[in-house]
């Protein structure tokens, strides 16, 4: 459904957009990646970024109900 797809996308931005101020709000994965990055939830996707990037870096958008194994790995692929 692209209506549906044009609203997830929307949220993600808008997420990304609500992160800039306040960078740090975000919370750390140790599970994922040992890196400084923060992530936050949006719908059933991931958002991890690098918080002191200026501007801010998005490291990766991922579906939550991925394995976290396979998130980990995708993470490395990314440094």
């Amino acid at each position: 459904n692209p209506q549906a797809a044009r609203r997830v996308r929307e949220d993600i931005l808008a997420a990304i957009r609500a992160l800039v101020p306040f960078p740090h709000q975000g919370h750390r994965r140790p599970d994922l990646t040992s890196r400084p990055l923060r992530f936050t939830t949006v719908r059933d996707y991931l958002i991890a970024y690098a918080p002191d990037e200026c501007p801010l870096l998005v490291i990766a958008v991922l579906h939550g109900r991925r394995n976290p194994r396979v998130m980990a790995a995708m993470l490395r692929a990314r440094e």
